[in-house]
Formats: structure tokens, sequence, C-alpha cells
């Protein structure tokens, strides 16, 4: 119960709605007034400092006040809430896929369609060409630098052609792929440190491949990431997981 707990806070006070997003999310700008709503916690001690009444001297006088009296001092914003106003960490990267088709969670999660894929967040890709242990030969892997996965690595395979090169920066406005239809679909989820291959393959995670069982642990943790951002259900989703969830990875 307490892992599960923790799990619905995971999800609940990080990952936002795809619905909550306008263009400006989208693409990475700051919505006007996101500092509105700043409370004390935002604010530094200093800051703090700065808007207390003088304390009087010895005779009961206020001291002078100081030249600067009445100017606003800039806070030091400490909040992460607020240091990103209007931007989620995570984006759903498969928004604008057409005829978008959930099907199996396996080692990741299968989808069928045709159209750009997105980067899920802030990162850096570290593949982006072909690994022939994969359906339709397609490889791209970046491993994220910002939000409560930052350091994790994902992997998008199969009918994918890659749009970014490696060492590439890309955020979630930037499309890493365009998938085709070529009768295998696409797959994505958690990779390797060195992105190898998929997560799920290590020992930690149970050492399942493309022979199964399914859905593996690894899986259904990144099912859960895209859900919480909009994308639409795989179908065997709800059940249990084989092999095992390691350290920081988000429950599913």
């Amino acid at each position: 119960m307490v892992s599960a707990w923790l799990g619905t806070v995971h999800w609940l006070t990080v990952h936002h709605p795809a619905a909550a997003l306008n263009q400006a999310d989208v693409l990475g700008l700051s919505s006007a007034g996101g500092n509105q709503g700043l409370t004390s916690q935002g604010l530094t001690h200093q800051a703090l400092a700065s808007q207390r009444p003088a304390s009087p001297d010895a005779h009961g006088a206020q001291p002078p006040a100081s030249p600067r009296a009445g100017v606003t001092q800039q806070p030091k914003i400490v909040s992460m809430a607020v240091s990103r106003p209007g931007r989620p960490y995570y984006v759903n990267p498969l928004r604008s896929v057409s005829g978008l088709v959930p099907e199996r969670i396996d080692e990741g999660v299968d989808f069928g369609g045709t159209g750009p894929v997105y980067a899920l967040g802030d990162a850096i890709v570290t593949n982006a060409g072909e690994n022939a242990g994969w359906p339709g030969g397609g490889w791209i892997t970046y491993q994220l630098t910002d939000g409560p996965d930052q350091g994790l690595m994902v992997y998008l395979a199969e009918d994918v052609t890659p749009t970014v090169q490696v060492g590439q920066h890309v955020t979630p406005s930037t499309v890493i792929a365009n998938m085709f239809n070529g009768g295998d679909g696409i797959e994505t989820g958690w990779a390797m440190a060195d992105g190898a291959s998929s997560e799920s393959e290590t020992p930690e995670a149970g050492g399942i491949s493309g022979g199964g069982p399914f859905p593996t642990m690894i899986g259904l943790s990144f099912e859960g990431l895209l859900q919480s951002l909009g994308v639409p259900a795989g179908n065997n989703t709800g059940g249990s997981g084989f092999g095992a969830l390691p350290p920081n990875y988000p429950a599913g």
C-alpha cells in the first residue's frame, strides 16, 4: 500500500495532463503572469527580511527611510512549480500521430499509426539509426535531462525514421522521428543505461526479451507515464507484470 501511495503522489504532484497545454506550453514558452500567487515559501530569507517593518531605536524613534525604500526587490524563486510556469516536464510524444492505435505492452509499449513522434521531455539523443535486433530496424534513444525521471533512458524503435542526430539536445517540441506504415508499428519504453536495448532485458528487470512473458513491469512503468500524459491505454493494461521494477523507475 505504501508503494502504491508513493506512485500516486509521483504522478499527481509532477506530471501535468496534456489537456492543460496550450500552444505556449508545447513550445516551451513561459505563460504570462507565471509568478502570480507566489507565497513566502518561494522567497529567499533576504527578500522576506526586506518586507518586515524596521525596528525603532532605543528612544522609540523609527530609523530614517532607506534611499531604496519603496523599491521592490526581485525575489529569488526557489519553487520548482514557479520556476517553470505553465510548462510541464513531459508532454505526450504521440500527440500528432495519425490513426494512433494502442497495442500490446511488452518490453515497452506498442502502437500503430503514421506521423511525427516527439521527444517526451528535455533530453540528449544518444542513438539515432538502426538496431537489427528490432523489427523494422529503427532505433532512437535519448536521456532525459529534466523532471522526476531525469537520467533515465528512453527508446523509440521499429517503423521509425530518425530526424535527429546523436548528441542533439531536444525538447518536447522536437520531432525526433517519423513513424511510417511498415507493418511493425512502433515500440517505445525505458532503455538500458547504455542505450543498447530495452531495460526489461537487464538482470535487475527480470531479463525479459522479445519472447516474453508480457507485460513486463518495466513496460507497465512506461505505460503509466504515457497514460498520465493522455496517451490511450494498451490492450493488456491493468494486469500484473512480469519481471521486476528496478529502483529509480516510476511505478506503473
